[in-house]
């Protein structure tokens, strides 16, 4: 089996690189010196932008995404981030060799199986209703729906858009409600985890697993929200003594998720079930947001990020308390120290 040497995430400035990676982005542009490629490429730690300027780009007159190329090229830095200038790169294929996709598609800190427990422990451990046990467990447990799950990106691009990043959503969703659960605690706490752990399955059937996260026909035609009902609808039916009202219940909180017509919500939150997952959900997606825009800063230049489309304004990374202690500034006599909530581990 084939596997890489060296990756995105720990390229220095003028370091040599010939190595394999996924062409995730092609396209060819023009500048004063002519005709030259705007590429990304891509391993499992994350993305880069790479150049070939003229007059090499006029030796590629196509370029595929979603290929496995052999790349040599120099790091170079422009405007805070690295970028790679291309020398050479042509289509990997040898067909006597076992390529480890896992080295080429980014994936979550931790492995997905490890999340995937986490989220079962947190479901046997919380649900004391044996119909919302049976069907938390039935649904993970299934052989179609778990490798599925495992694999996932939440998102094709603007958060937790890597494999692995479904799960990883959830169970940050998941925990977000069970936090605020304790502390109202006239919420039904059992229909929200449940609900939080399958808000998005229908994204493992909306976007694809692969090496580009296209979206498939029916996550084109239909959505995950309606996907999502559609996966969970047998199980459902086939849970025994689960009341009716909970199971409309359950499907209200899927179908508002997403909080407003405008965000693609079929329904808007109706209950305080509905209005807790939304803002978890929401929540989660924005913080993730924030910690790829700030991850790849130079804050020796700026604590600025670039402009955001997805949430209309530049981010800004703050100075954090935390780094005044560590430099030897204690808290004042009889400063409390930070609460933190307990998480279930």
């Amino acid at each position: 089996m084939i596997s890489k040497n060296s990756f995105i995430s720990q390229f220095q400035e003028g370091q040599k690189v010939e190595d394999l990676f996924v062409l995730a982005e092609a396209r060819l542009a023009e500048s004063k010196n002519g005709p030259y490629w705007n590429l990304k490429l891509q391993d499992r730690t994350g993305k880069i932008e790479a150049k070939i300027w003229h007059p090499q780009s006029s030796q590629y007159t196509a370029l595929a995404p979603a290929q496995l190329f052999l790349v040599q090229g120099v790091v170079r830095t422009f405007r805070g981030q690295p970028q790679l200038t291309v020398s050479q790169m042509r289509v990997f294929e040898d067909p006597d060799l076992q390529i480890d996709w896992a080295e080429f598609i980014p994936s979550s800190s931790r492995p997905p199986e490890e999340i995937m427990e986490e989220l079962e422990k947190l479901c046997r451990e919380e649900l004391t209703y044996k119909p919302w046990l049976k069907l938390s467990r039935s649904i993970l447990k299934d052989p179609d729906i778990r490798p599925r799950l495992l694999a996932a990106p939440a998102a094709k691009s603007i958060h937790h858009a890597y494999r692995g990043g479904l799960l990883e959503h959830s169970l940050n969703v998941t925990r977000l409600c069970l936090l605020i659960s304790s502390l109202y605690q006239d919420l039904d706490r059992e229909i929200l985890l449940v609900a939080a752990c399958f808000h998005d399955l229908g994204k493992a059937w909306e976007l694809g697993a692969g090496i580009s996260h296209e979206y498939t026909d029916p996550g084109r035609l239909l959505g995950h929200i309606q996907l999502g009902l559609e996966v969970l609808e047998p199980f459902l039916q086939k849970t025994k003594d689960l009341d009716p009202g909970l199971i409309m219940h359950f499907k209200h909180l899927l179908l508002s998720h997403h909080g407003e017509y405008a965000f693609g919500s079929p329904k808007r939150p109706k209950t305080p079930e509905a209005f807790v997952l939304h803002y978890a959900d929401n929540l989660d997606a924005k913080i993730k947001v924030w910690d790829q825009a700030v991850s790849g800063l130079d804050r020796t230049e700026t604590n600025w990020t670039t402009y955001f489309p997805f949430l209309e304004r530049q981010l800004y990374h703050p100075p954090r308390t935390d780094d005044f202690i560590q430099k030897g500034q204690t808290p004042k006599p009889g400063a409390k120290k930070q609460c933190l909530l307990p998480l279930k581990e």
